[in-house]
């Protein structure tokens, strides 16, 4: 595949750390069927561990879509991560998101914090590059088997194609279940809007043997403290983002989305600033440091001996 960038689609590029839990999920089904590096072997053994443990109907439901072999793109459309996705309104549709949301509360939500983390410090690695080298020293740099031959991009793909960008723009994004020279070409719902490009992280086992060992006493006790959806949009804001990029992230309504964000914001975990129509999320400090510090769990409420109830 052959990328072509105008000076504009060049200066209006830009990469994001993710594109948020859900379309990992997706990427991370592949991983499960044992594809790819060996090192994602003890996650396997872990989220099949966990999925032992949840609902027989949820299991099987996993089970099934990973003998289906969808193909990525059809993942990603019906969980409502594509151009056209709000049509897919039929009932395989609805079973395929449903079931790509619980494998995600399994398999992917449970590391998340240490994914982001590994996701942003790559962010902040190749900005690093490009304020050094330029965009294209940073183009140069993505995977060993893209090539920057300008102002042409040149990336591995199963089929011959040109993908023009006309001004666009590119969105790249890491990713951590992609491995070795994999990427995927996800296009904008606005037909104006710029692409967005996912390529794999490399990583080390080291890494992944920390990230691993890491799901997760304190994670839980945020969420205990929290709720397990408003814990993981406090993670999705370590980047700021607005409502719609915030439901993205986290595979939830528009409207969830802006209901979550009210309570931390009342909280005092964010702010909001609004320009126009839109408006951008924040972390506080206090948001910050509840992340850094992880709270203790709640401890039980106090019962009355006498009654057995909750005084």
């Amino acid at each position: 595949m052959r990328v072509h960038f105008t000076m504009t689609d060049l200066a209006t590029m830009r990469m994001v750390s993710t594109l948020g839990p859900v379309v990992e999920s997706v990427f991370a089904l592949d991983a499960l069927r044992g594809r790819g590096n060996a090192q994602f072997g003890e996650w396997r053994k872990q989220v099949r561990r966990r999925l032992g443990g949840v609902d027989r109907g949820v299991a099987d439901a996993v089970e099934r879509l990973l003998a289906e072999r969808r193909p990525v793109a059809e993942l990603l459309f019906h969980a409502g991560h594509a151009p056209g996705a709000g049509t897919a309104a039929d009932a395989d549709g609805r079973r395929v998101a449903a079931t790509v949301f619980e494998f995600c509360r399994v398999a992917v939500l449970p590391y998340w914090s240490g994914i982001f983390s590994l996701l942003q410090t790559e962010r902040e690695a190749r900005g690093r590059i490009a304020i050094g080298n330029g965009v294209e020293g940073m183009l140069d740099t993505l995977n060993l088997r893209m090539q920057w031959n300008p102002p042409v991009l040149e990336v591995p793909d199963r089929t011959d194609r040109e993908l023009h960008l006309d001004g666009r723009g590119l969105v790249l994004s890491p990713s951590l279940f992609l491995t070795g020279a994999e990427h995927v070409v996800i296009d904008n719902a606005d037909p104006g809007g710029p692409p967005t490009l996912v390529f794999a992280v490399p990583h080390t086992p080291a890494a992944l043997a920390e990230l691993w060992g890491a799901a997760e006493p304190n994670d839980q006790a945020l969420a205990a403290l929290v709720g397990h959806t408003r814990a993981a949009a406090l993670q999705a804001l370590t980047e700021s983002c607005t409502t719609g990029v915030l439901s993205q992230r986290l595979g939830i309504s528009l409207a969830g989305a802006s209901k979550h964000a009210t309570v931390l914001r009342q909280a005092g975990l964010i702010t909001t600033a609004r320009n126009r129509n839109t408006v951008l999320h924040t972390l506080t400090p206090l948001g910050i440091a509840l992340l850094r510090s992880r709270v203790p769990a709640r401890a039980p409420r106090n019962t009355d001996n006498s009654t057995g109830r909750a005084a």
